[in-house]
């Protein structure tokens, strides 16, 4: 049986539960929805916010599921990992050298989620290779940083890819080591198909919304095939209605493109615009002129995904995916989809003609053919 080992510490100041375990979508998913667990980029664990969990509760969920060791939650037993992730101060060494780093990322004008990503990328190698000098590093480090800590603890082959990356900047960059940038080896590339919801699926999912501005949220992530941070960044004055056009600007990559908008769909954002008249931002959060969050979008896509009784553990990025295998299906061409999407290489966006049944469906088995 799979099991859970919970530790108490501390995450942004908060007490919260860590969860460890064996990579598991089955257990993410039972944390995700009843306990409203969220990943840890910068510690790479799922943690619980402490006023969120009940052991007894958790017992039932994982019932035959997983085992539960909660023999480490005794509060005044704060286990080694707990320890590590209470403390606050790095290495006046690694300090400066990702201060250099962000300087160096931020002159090149490298996005806030790259820098961050980067970031914290690199400071997990260089906290793994301490206190060694830099310039003494080799690229046998990051083999053994790869075997010791990655593939320990079963990260994934996109995380490794990061400080890959990470690391061949920083020393090709800012820092000087003995390292042999061009020959660190990245992972072999994941070949995963696009998770695509069907039409019906995507029709119940919007249509369960009562809340007018949380179904014109999720409506134009659908319409348009937009990423969620590109929703959030739409202001009023990028929805042209005359041209039929949404605007999406400074999108992934630094680039403007524009998407085409449906009739249905622009009656929908002036009903919701005449309701709520957003300031700054098309839609803004409890106070006029804030953002809406990530966060609050993510639980909105979550309680549609409820309501409409799916079973799938679908995320909000489905939907753009949904929509551009919905597209291809139709007779889109897929250069066409390529532009909408704002894919800077036609190879990214062709993965969706693995996913259409638009010709899988004309093809014959031969099972067909056999008399049983």
């Amino acid at each position: 049986m799979k099991k859970i080992i919970l530790e108490r510490g501390v995450h942004r100041d908060e007490s919260v539960i860590f969860a460890v375990f064996l990579k598991s979508e089955e257990i993410i998913s039972v944390l995700k929805t009843s306990f409203n667990a969220a990943w840890s980029d910068t510690e790479r664990i799922w943690y619980i916010r402490e006023k969120d969990f009940n052991l007894k509760t958790m017992m039932i969920a994982f019932r035959g599921k997983a085992f539960i060791d909660y023999s480490r939650l005794n509060k005044n037993n704060l286990s080694a990992t707990s320890v590590i992730k209470k403390r606050t101060t790095l290495p006046e060494t690694v300090v400066s050298t990702l201060k250099i780093f962000e300087e160096w990322m931020l002159h090149k004008r490298y996005s806030t989620s790259t820098i961050k990503t980067y970031l914290d990328a690199a400071k997990a190698f260089l906290m793994y290779v301490y206190p060694r000098e830099l310039e003494a590093l080799t690229n046998d480090d990051m083999v053994l940083f790869v075997n010791h800590v990655i593939l320990k603890r079963q990260l994934s082959f996109s995380y490794q890819n990061q400080v890959v990356n990470a690391v061949k900047l920083l020393f090709r960059e800012v820092a000087k080591s003995k390292m042999e940038i061009e020959k660190l080896a990245r992972p072999r590339c994941e070949h995963k198909l696009p998770n695509v919801l069907n039409k019906e699926e995507v029709n119940v999912i919007l249509a369960a919304p009562r809340n007018i501005k949380h179904k014109a949220m999720l409506c134009l992530i659908y319409a348009c095939g937009l990423r969620r941070s590109e929703l959030l960044h739409i202001k009023p004055a990028d929805v042209d209605s005359k041209r039929n056009l949404l605007v999406i600007r400074n999108a992934k990559g630094r680039k403007d493109r524009v998407a085409p908008l449906s009739d249905k769909i622009i009656i929908m954002l002036r009903e919701y615009y005449k309701i709520y008249k957003p300031k700054i931002w098309l839609f803004e959060g409890q106070y006029a002129g804030e953002q809406y969050s990530e966060h609050s979008l993510q639980n909105v896509f979550k309680q549609a995904l409820l309501k409409a009784g799916l079973k799938k553990q679908a995320t909000l990025h489905w939907l753009r995916h949904s929509y551009a295998t919905h597209l291809l299906e139709n007779g889109t061409d897929l250069r066409y989809i390529q532009e909408i999407l704002g894919h800077k290489s036609s190879r990214t966006t062709e993965i969706y003609t693995h996913v259409t049944n638009r010709s899988l469906q004309k093809i014959k088995s031969p099972f067909d053919d056999l008399n049983i």
